[in-house]
């Protein structure tokens, strides 16, 4: 899933929506892979158990950002964001139980170290106190997770399970949010940098779980 915008804005949400489309989920080729009919189970389940590990646990990002938000506008958006968030951990929980234990892959131990890193780095992005750093993280994940519940969507319909509510509203009303947001250069380069660095950890997260498929079929 890709986000369709009718003209593309210019400042801060030109720059993080152009980020989102360039080095996104989206454009991932592992992800898309995922979603093939001919993605194996083990693969599927390797990609649910380790997004569960990132993003299945409370508080997540878009609440660390919504706790130390001083901005009213933005926080309001983060209101809304962190519920619909909340539905897309259940989702994750349900579907982490639903593809059974974690397939058997050489190097695990160093595997789960990098995604537990991963883990890590979110959250102090996300609990920046840096002005906008934290809400342009939670902004990026917001927008990236449309394309990363195609991935869900996928999985669930494989496992005859059904797909969770669509995450489209979310990812709009945080464009709305982006075009609307007025912030100083400073704030709006901590916004980019937040926003950066999400969409790093999820196409590294991308890139080990495609080495961890290539190192299961030598197995």
């Amino acid at each position: 899933m890709t986000i369709a915008i009718d003209k593309q804005p210019k400042g801060c949400a030109g720059t993080i929506l152009a980020m989102v489309a360039s080095d996104g989920t989206a454009t991932a080729p592992y992800a898309a892979a995922l979603m093939q009919p001919a993605a194996t189970l083990r693969d599927i389940a390797d990609a649910v158990h380790a997004l569960c590990v990132i993003h299945g646990t409370f508080p997540g990002i878009v609440d660390n950002a919504r706790d130390g938000c001083a901005d009213p506008f933005a926080r309001g958006w983060l209101e809304q964001a962190a519920v619909a968030v909340s539905s897309e951990r259940a989702l994750l929980v349900r579907l982490t139980a639903a593809v059974g234990p974690l397939p058997s892959t050489p190097g695990q131990a160093a595997s789960q170290t990098a995604i537990l890193g991963q883990r890590n780095a979110l959250e102090m992005l996300s609990r920046s106190d840096r002005a906008g750093c934290a809400t342009g993280t939670a902004l990026a994940f917001v927008l990236d997770w449309l394309a990363v519940r195609g991935v869900l969507d996928s999985c669930a319909r494989r496992m005859a399970l059904p797909v969770g509510e669509p995450f489209t509203a979310a990812a709009n009303q945080a464009i709305a949010l982006l075009k609307a947001i007025q912030a100083t250069a400073s704030v709006e380069r901590a916004m980019g940098f937040g926003a950066q660095q999400m969409l790093a950890q999820h196409r590294g997260l991308w890139q080990l779980l495609e080495a961890r498929a290539a190192a299961r079929q030598g197995m």
